[in-house]
């Protein structure tokens, strides 16, 4: 290709797609290349039985006018162009076998609070103290609130190493409470001997300001920041697959392609899993002990995820999620399951109405799944035209979960058998293959309070001009994936003089 580029950005989810968006906005010339036909990773979507399903948004927090994600979405020109829906101000609820409450996750800290009171009266105190520590735990990362300063300063090094399950059981000594404050840490697949607290605390503080649904799913961001690209004069690539990223005095030459091209570029940004960029790496190597950093990293379990189309007037739709657990004190334990106690949790989630029907099209249900569990399928395909297709075990495989899951669920929600029109299904194995993840992990690599600072990786690489972006940066999720963009590209640009124009977009 004749031409060249200041940046080449490998890979199109929403990191790779808000740093071309950010480097073009300041002149940088920039080409995306995605390996498959549609962009956004985890923003794609799926139509079946005319109802769009999500594959990796449910929800998106931060997004009232004035917060973090709508200031950066706004600088980036899109907020006004997203079809949104707020959620309920009860947002999520949290229940248990043999409890038949649902206890409420709140917009808002004094509805979060109150709201809570009415099952649990005696905890104000602890639920003051909650919230509190939310809000010191956030003021850790400036970046993430979009204020100046060290992105992690030495001094608060220390609360990195607090793990969640200790800190969220030193507010309360009621056990009940504990879960129900540990309920929704499948939005960070929470690990009790291993999630920090500041993970729950940031994760969970974007949806107490604001939880909202994307209308007809989350690929509309991906649309309206390619066509972003587009109009600044950023070129996109699609099903051009990276083959070797050739090193050469510490730096990279230049990338090839399946087609045998190969493109240059002064900088390189990698959307991409990092253990798989690791194995596109040709000439020379990253120093071992960065290698091992990054080949060592724990991937955040994966999930099998039920689609389902229902049938009409039957179902109630809710605009609010669930997270129901079997146990309620084996809330941090989701993914330590048995063939015989799987599973011990799920979420349910539904696509948004724009109408006010009051009853569900659509319903999708996720339950944690090792990627042990489809090990043996690894090396197939899914498309029934390829010799090495998955097949019918792979099939019966599927449809013994489903049913496991759909027997789970019809506790919760009666006759929920009867009302599926069609159900459609994904496993660790389709999350690796759509979105580009190496064993299927939901967030990336696990952040490790034994071992806090080698488990965060930073944009910066031992080779001189690749950096790194995406969910294993910093935070994942659709907040911290953008949240992380902001810190990829102030490698390049003076991040001060970055967030002050963030800021001054919505003023202007």
């Amino acid at each position: 290709m004749e031409d060249t580029f200041d940046v080449i950005i490998i890979g199109s989810g929403l990191g790779g797609l808000v740093c071309a968006n950010i480097l073009l906005k300041e002149g940088y010339k920039v080409l995306v290349l995605e390996k498959n036909n549609k962009l956004g990773g985890n923003l794609q979507t799926f139509s079946r039985d005319k109802r769009i399903f999500d594959t990796g948004v449910h929800y998106i927090g931060s997004l009232g006018e004035g917060e973090v994600l709508y200031k950066i979405f706004d600088y980036l020109g899109i907020i006004r162009e997203l079809k949104l829906k707020k959620m309920d101000e009860k947002f999520d609820l949290i229940s248990f076998d043999d409890d038949p409450n649902e206890y409420p996750i709140s917009q808002g800290k004094e509805n979060f609070i109150n709201n809570l009171l009415e099952f649990f009266p005696e905890e104000k105190q602890s639920l003051q103290k909650y919230i509190k520590l939310m809000q010191e735990y956030n003021q850790i990362f400036p970046l993430h609130n979009l204020e100046i300063g060290e992105f992690l300063s030495e001094e608060n090094v220390g609360l990195m190493e607090e793990k969640a399950e200790e800190v969220i059981n030193s507010v309360t000594q009621n056990e009940k409470l504990r879960a129900v404050l540990s309920g929704v840490n499948f939005l960070y697949a929470g690990e009790k001997d291993k999630t920090p607290f500041y993970i729950h605390a940031l994760v969970v503080n974007t949806y107490i300001k604001s939880a909202w649904r994307c209308i007809k799913g989350g690929s509309q961001i991906a649309k309206l920041l390619a066509r972003k690209i587009n109009q600044k004069g950023g070129k996109i690539l699609k099903n051009t697959e990276v083959k070797e990223v050739f090193v050469e005095n510490e730096e990279i030459r230049y990338i090839r392609t399946s087609d045998g091209q190969k493109f240059y570029a002064r900088q390189f940004i990698s959307n991409i899993d990092a253990k798989k960029l690791l194995s596109l790496l040709k000439g020379e190597k990253l120093k071992k002990f960065y290698q091992r950093r990054i080949s060592n990293s724990k991937d955040t379990i994966s999930s099998f995820s039920l689609f389902l189309t229902l049938k009409p007037g039957i179902i109630p739709y809710r605009n609010c999620n669930q997270y129901h657990f079997k146990n309620k004190g084996r809330v941090w334990e989701g993914g330590n399951y048995s063939e015989e106690t799987w599973p011990e949790n799920y979420m349910i989630s539904f696509g948004p109405k724009t109408a006010h029907d009051e009853f569900a099209e659509e319903m999708t249900i996720l339950a944690y799944m090792k990627y042990d569990e489809v090990k043996k399928w690894e090396d197939t395909f899914h498309t029934a035209t390829h010799k090495n297709r998955r097949g019918e075990d792979y099939e019966k495989f599927k449809d013994q979960k489903a049913e496991l899951l759909l027997n789970e669920v019809e506790k919760k929600i009666p006759g929920i058998r009867n009302a599926v029109l069609n159900k459609y299904i994904s496993t660790p194995l389709t999350y690796r293959d759509y979105m580009g993840t190496y064993t299927g992990g939901m967030y990336g690599f696990v952040k490790d309070v034994e071992n806090s600072l080698q488990s965060f990786l930073m944009p910066r690489t031992k080779i001189k001009n690749l950096l790194l972006t995406g969910q294993s940066i910093a935070l994942h999720g659709i907040f911290g994936v953008t949240v992380g963009s902001i810190l990829t590209c102030s490698e390049l640009i003076d991040k001060n003089y970055l967030i002050t124009k963030i800021n001054n977009t919505s003023i202007d």
